[in-house]
């Protein structure tokens, strides 16, 4: 077995326990919550007699082991459980949620990476103005929230300029140009937070790899700083990008849950705040372990492209 494949292998296997550990937690968690379900879901006919038919139909009376074990087993065949209000399936409701988050997560990196690569190539490139400008757009990325700058872009795209709807949502499906329409303003405010933080790595990682032997090797050579910015020095300061965006792509998944709302997206975000007002166990526990598998399985990719970019793997290298 070579080097690189001996490493996929490792992190492949390394995400399971993970993965275990995670569902572990996320069940304890939800138990440990203040407030009572069944109480919530049963409202002014709460009575002592009905409140524990309840939790036996839904095998809240049962230990805790026995619980996750049946929870488990409905796992690995697909079953995440009901919602306790509307007794619709878990993965129903998941299933229609988790493509608006997805949308949502995937096209605010793709906008902080066209943006933030490029204006931290070109500020590490060309000192002065360039880096001055990045140096201000990332002081002021990183500084404002998520929910203010929403807030921000609403009062001036949709209710002064009136150019874009200020919430809903269109499936991409039934109207590709209503959904583009109506995701922009969410796209944007996650994405500016975010190409702030992705500019600032990619400056420093720039800054760098231009100082490198290397690169004073090739323009003593006479190639055209061009090819030695974007061929030679980029992929050499692709690694820490690649690191920095796999971990924003978590942070992310957490902020959809505060922009979905401010939006009305009825995304994955959304629907665990309704849960978590109704004190919706199932709901809540389904949500977070997607969320939190999603951001698992973000970092192994992302542990395999590290893997892929950097050749000291090959090399049987320090990793």
């Amino acid at each position: 077995m070579s080097v690189r494949t001996r490493y996929v292998v490792e992190r492949v296997l390394l995400a399971v326990p993970t993965l275990l550990a995670m569902s572990i937690f996320v069940f304890l968690l939800i138990r440990l919550v203040p407030g009572d379900p069944v109480r919530t879901m049963l409202g002014f006919r709460a009575t002592p007699q009905n409140v524990a038919t309840i939790r036996h139909q839904l095998h809240l009376d049962e230990p805790l082991l026995t619980q996750y074990g049946d929870w488990m087993k409905g796992l690995l065949h697909g079953d995440l459980g009901r919602d306790y209000v509307s007794h619709a399936p878990l993965s129903e409701l998941l299933g229609s949620a988790l493509p608006v988050t997805l949308e949502l997560t995937l096209l605010s990196m793709g906008l902080a990476l066209a943006v933030g690569v490029p204006l931290g190539v070109l500020a590490a490139a060309r000192p002065g103005a360039p880096r001055r400008l990045m140096d201000g757009f990332v002081i002021v990325g990183v500084s404002i929230p998520d929910f203010w700058l929403g807030t921000l872009l609403v009062l001036l795209f949709a209710a002064t300029l009136v150019w874009l709807p200020p919430s809903g949502y269109t499936p991409f499906t039934a109207d590709p140009l209503g959904n583009l329409r109506y995701m922009a303003l969410p796209v944007l405010t996650l994405a500016t937070g975010e190409a702030a933080y992705i500019a600032r790595t990619t400056r420093g990682a720039m800054d760098e790899a231009l100082g490198a032997p290397f690169v004073t090797f090739l323009r003593a050579k006479g190639l055209a700083e061009r090819s030695i910015v974007f061929r030679h020095a980029l992929r050499n300061a692709s690694v820490p990008i690649v690191t920095v965006a796999g971990i924003q792509f978590g942070v992310l998944l957490g902020g959809a849950i505060v922009i979905e709302t401010l939006f009305g997206l009825p995304g994955v975000g959304r629907l665990t705040v309704t849960a978590i007002n109704q004190r919706n166990y199932t709901v809540v526990q389904g949500a977070v372990l997607v969320i939190a598998t999603l951001f698992i399985l973000v970092n192994l990719v992302t542990d395999l492209l590290y893997g892929w970019l950097d050749p000291r793997i090959d090399a049987g290298g320090d990793r």
